[in-house]
């Protein structure tokens, strides 16, 4: 009987599939090595595949919508209420194959090779920001063991460091001098290497039109721009400009019960990078705003009414609205653009 939905349950070598007729009995169970995927999946039918958005997901997406199939990525949070027993690959793969069916799931959009090699940029540059701000606190850690301090702030590190290490008069010992300068020389390598890969992305930024538009954005430069380009691929795969807020976690997570509304703080799911960006680049807005009171009266006023931190959320939240505007609807900005209200 025909094969109407696929599941599959991704692995490094050893791939677990699960397919049912149009009646959701199971009429496929089988276990492929990597080499007999493509052969397999070449020769069968054209039918719903779906998997879990995990690692080598979107290769895999990409590779069998090539054979005609349509396939559809979900988040393995969504997809862990269907396993029935126990976790094994046989499980996992009936219970994605259950999930993918269900009208109201929730998909991941399956990206690009471009949209993947610009967001390998992005993770790799913030590995290496990781990598230096933990160099640096061990510097100033270990100087601090030897009663010396250094400001607060990573740009002080290479200032104030080769000063200590070159004066007399604080006793520290020759063994340990060499030692930091060898953290130091390691230190200014990974900036090396981050400022390298931000003018890649830049590089990449001024080339793409979405790209650009998005940068006129308050708020958004070219990595942030970058990253929403990359990451949310196709916005017309988001209903609104609302769902696009809620992916990146910037709308308050509710536990209400009984009619009785509970709003708590922002729900924080989806993409922390994305988010962080976001919230950043609404920072400096309001830094700015604060300066010049009249030109951003809207944010100046929720900065006299709330929190600041409440206020970048808010703003980030805006600007993750106005990104899906621009993508979905091929907008340019417009800082005084207002909705016009239906006259009754």
């Amino acid at each position: 009987m025909k094969v109407t939905t696929v599941g599959i349950d991704l692995a490094k070598n050893v791939f677990q599939l699960h397919g049912v007729n149009e009646f959701g009995k199971p009429v496929l169970k089988k276990q492929l090595r990597r080499e007999q995927m493509a052969e397999f999946f070449v020769n069968l039918p054209a039918c719903l595949i779906g998997m879990e958005a995990c690692g080598s997901a979107h290769h895999w997406a990409r590779k069998l919508q090539g054979f005609g199939h349509t396939v559809k990525l979900m988040a393995p949070q969504f997809v862990k209420p269907y396993v029935k027993t126990n976790k094994n690959d046989a499980a996992d793969a009936e219970a994605i194959c259950e999930a993918v069916a269900r009208p109201n799931m929730r998909f991941v959009p399956i990206k690009n090779i471009e949209q993947q090699s610009v967001l390998a940029l992005h993770r790799v540059r913030q590995g290496f920001v990781k990598a230096r701000t933990a160099q640096a606190n061990q510097i100033r850690g270990l100087l601090s063991e030897f009663g010396l301090t250094i400001p607060q702030g990573i740009g002080h590190i290479a200032n104030r460091v080769p000063e200590l290490l070159e004066d007399a008069s604080n006793e520290l010992p020759g063994s340990f001098r060499l030692l930091v300068q060898r953290l130091l020389d390691h230190l200014k390598a990974l900036d090396a290497q981050v400022d390298a890969l931000e003018s890649q992305i830049v590089q990449w930024h001024r080339q793409s039109e979405a790209s650009r538009k998005l940068e006129e954005v308050p708020g958004i430069g070219p990595i942030t721009a970058s990253a929403l380009v990359a990451s949310l691929g196709d916005a017309k795969n988001f209903d609104s400009g609302r769902q696009v807020a809620a992916w990146l976690g910037l709308v308050p997570k509710q536990h209400s019960s009984g009619g009785k509304h509970n709003l708590l703080g922002i729900s924080k799911r989806g993409d922390s990078y994305l988010r962080t960006l976001l919230i950043h680049g609404a920072r400096s807005v309001i830094h700015r705003a604060q300066q010049k009171p009249d030109a951003c009266s809207w944010i100046n006023g929720v900065v006299n009414r709330r929190h600041k931190n409440v206020a970048a959320v808010a703003l980030a939240n805006k600007n993750a609205r106005i990104v899906w505007a621009l993508l979905a609807h091929g907008r340019e900005f417009r800082a005084d653009y207002s909705t016009v209200k239906a006259s009754t």
